[in-house]
């Protein structure tokens, strides 16, 4: 066998660029393969079924055409590499079939911290666009590439179509799931001792709810766009209200504003913030702004977190006018804003619960 040739350390180090690039090239191939499984229910299909599935028993419990029983495992060899299901033995045989990794449980339709419609909202054509439209937002006057494909703001879109209203407040709605979830269950001193409390930006209710729920005694409010709380039916201790955080703010004892202020620039993060102390009472008579929100870490050792939270940044500068902040970011923006404290608790991942005072 004749021996392979040796390659020149320059042209292995251009070949392993090639690959890099190819990698980041094809990286959509993620998100695409996915959202499939996710609209096909693939994730509920092995779950209902109690162990794993066969190729064969897949692909007759999808409503998916047979003869693509080939190309099912060309999609379920991608999902497996990137770590949503895995490939182990059925029950009483030999034969392999797959089952969920940990994070395909987070896709489950009846998980009720599912995930499933972020991933959605996220790779609906809507949101995803703007990304071809990057260099061209970088030439022009635009607020975001957003504004440049679809010539409104997402804000402003959202008010005139009704889908991306429907799958935008869904996204966020099981991400209120997941987190409150926490909150509730490590967090319940911040909410103590209030008597009322306004979720602001609080769309279709879903934190709030569960606050009021948890906290019975609370009077609890949605405050958010006319058209978002539009015919929301609130109970003996929520209410929904419509209106707008730039022109003013109900009064209550506490604000919360979750995954709000990362959608604005430093200008009207600092409007929003001016607003929101103008409504509450002195720290003394128990007066605070709750923020859920990342607060970036540059000294965090884990590579992937670090990317989650670029990708999330440019996530914002795509869609909206905002960014993830350091604590000296958040702490500059608390302080111009007029308030006097702040306590920041990591409490729920890359992002945290934010106690700022008056």
């Amino acid at each position: 066998m004749a021996s392979l040739p040796l390659i020149a350390e320059k042209d292995s180090e251009i070949l392993d660029s090639q690959t890099h690039i190819w990698n980041h090239i094809l990286n959509f191939i993620n998100s695409g393969s996915l959202k499939c499984a996710v609209q096909l229910e693939i994730p509920d299909i092995i779950h209902k079924h109690g162990q794993p599935m066969t190729l064969t028993q897949l692909v007759n419990a999808l409503p998916i055409n047979n003869a693509k029983s080939t190309h099912l495992a060309r999609l379920m060899r991608t999902l497996i590499h990137s770590g949503f299901f895995v490939i182990t033995k059925t029950e009483g045989s030999d034969d392999e079939g797959y089952a969920l990794a940990p994070p395909s449980i987070l896709l489950l339709k009846d998980n009720p911290l599912s995930v499933r419609p972020f991933v959605l909202a996220m790779l609906d054509p809507i949101l995803t666009k703007p990304w071809h439209n990057i260099s061209e937002w970088f030439q022009n006057d635009d607020p975001t590439p957003f504004d440049t494909v679809h010539g409104m703001s997402l804000w402003d879109y959202a008010g005139k179509e009704p889908k991306l209203n429907h799958f935008f407040n869904d996204a966020m709605a099981s991400d209120a799931q997941l987190v409150m979830n926490v909150v509730i269950k490590y967090c319940r001193g911040v909410f103590e001792g209030l008597n009322s409390l306004v979720d602001v930006g609080g769309g279709t209710g879903t934190v709030a709810t569960t606050i009021a729920h948890a906290f019975p005694h609370l009077k609890c409010t949605v405050f958010d766009l006319p058209h978002v709380v539009q015919g929301l039916e609130g109970t003996k201790n929520l209410d929904y209200v419509g209106g707008d955080m730039f022109a003013s703010i109900p009064p209550a004892d506490a604000l919360l504003l979750k995954w709000i202020l990362h959608d604005w620039s430093d200008e009207e993060s600092m409007k929003i913030l001016k607003k929101c102390k103008e409504s509450i009472p002195s720290k003394e008579n128990g007066g605070k702004v709750i923020i859920i929100d990342m607060v970036v870490d540059d000294k965090i050792k884990d590579d992937k977190s670090i990317e989650t939270q670029i990708f999330f940044d440019m996530l914002m500068m795509i869609l909206q006018t905002g960014r993830e902040r350091a604590e000296k970011d958040w702490s500059k923006l608390f302080f111009k804003a007029g308030f006097n404290d702040y306590k920041i608790i990591p409490i729920l991942g890359l992002r945290s619960l934010i106690e700022v005072y008056p």
